[in-house]
């Protein structure tokens, strides 16, 4: 399979050294031969029809910051979509950041890979918490495959979990933790007794959270995972605009006490059923299976006829989200024989 992979940050150059440690193995078991064809950064572009070497690549952004010093290959001009329509590929993976004001410039990276006719596998959320229906519609109009394991969970497969393994099961609604750096950062505050600010600042110099957490703490990344959910796993069309919010920037010492001395502890929660879709911190019963500490996620399906089933796992990191890339091109793999 080809791929062109645009945005090679964190999530994208940890995408390649698996590709580079795992390719043999990848192609053993599963029979998927992953060849990138194209590299696109915020300052340039490589491109080699025939494969890019990645080990030079990865050095190459080290040293210069850009792939557009790539040897022979390296382009200056970041001119995304004529890479897209002019490399030879099966698909595109697409890690640029989240906006969560306009979704660019992943929603029209997403457009114009469907409508080049090259399958799509996104960590981007922005772009699904804006206009998830209608790039799902595009992806069903042109018969190519959208995929997005990796904005819900990174690695843990929240939203494999729920198609492929509760078919026929009604889910009602679900709630849970979404986002590991809030739940660090209240992790903190009730564990140490830390203020709002110096668990934050902790965050931060473990690289849980961003130098601009406002997608975090102002709880949008939740916002934006609870919507995916809401149309992917409920059938139900939502957009980031349509969800209450409230985040925990204005969680202080004295409400962590009053929760953990009621046997409980603050978490930001993000909930959603048939007629509601919310996120903000609440009081969770230490006993609640989604009452998971640090930066894990957790999140509980109910159900009509089996209750409550509860996921747990590592929800954040470059290279849990690239591993869930990964898995979505095998996928893609094994359905198209690509």
């Amino acid at each position: 399979m080809r791929i062109v992979l645009i945005g090679f940050g964190t999530v994208g150059q940890s995408f390649a050294r698996i590709l580079t440690k795992d390719r043999e193995w990848l192609v053993k078991n599963y029979g998927f031969d992953p060849q990138v064809t194209a590299i696109v950064d915020s300052r340039g572009s490589c491109r080699d029809d025939n494969g890019l070497n990645l080990d030079l690549a990865l050095k190459v952004k080290e040293k210069y910051g850009t792939v557009q010093k790539y040897p022979g290959r390296g382009e200056r001009k970041t001119n995304t979509p004529q890479v897209i329509s002019g490399t030879e590929a099966e698909a595109v993976v697409e890690t640029t950041p989240s906006n969560f004001e306009n979704g660019e410039p992943g929603i029209t990276n997403i457009k114009q890979s469907l409508s080049a006719k090259r399958h799509v596998v996104t960590a981007n959320k922005g772009p699904l918490a804006l206009a998830m229906p209608a790039l799902l519609e595009l992806a069903n109009h042109v018969r190519m495959q959208l995929r997005f394991s990796a904005t819900v969970g990174a690695g843990t497969p929240f939203l494999s979990f729920a198609s492929k393994c509760l078919p026929g099961e009604k889910i009602l609604g679900i709630n849970g933790i979404l986002n590991g750096t809030t739940n660090y950062i209240l992790t903190r505050m009730d564990e140490a007794s830390l203020s709002y600010q110096k668990a934050l600042a902790e965050a931060q110099e473990k690289r849980y959270a961003e130098k601009n957490p406002d997608n975090d703490v102002k709880g949008l990344d939740t916002a934006a995972k609870i919507v995916i959910i809401a149309n992917w796993v409920l059938k139900r069309r939502l957009s980031i605009k349509e969800l209450e919010i409230t985040g925990i920037q204005n969680i202080g010492p004295e409400k962590i006490r009053i929760a953990k001395k009621s046997g409980a502890r603050i978490k930001l929660m993000g909930r959603l059923t048939e007629s509601r879709a919310t996120v903000k911190p609440e009081e969770v019963p230490a006993d609640n299976p989604v009452c998971v500490p640090g930066n894990l996620n957790a999140v509980a399906f109910s159900t009509e006829h089996i209750g409550d089933v509860t996921l747990i796992g590592r929800g954040a990191g470059g290279e849990e989200t690239a591993s869930a890339i990964v898995r979505d091109l095998v996928d893609i793999r094994s359905e198209y024989s690509i």
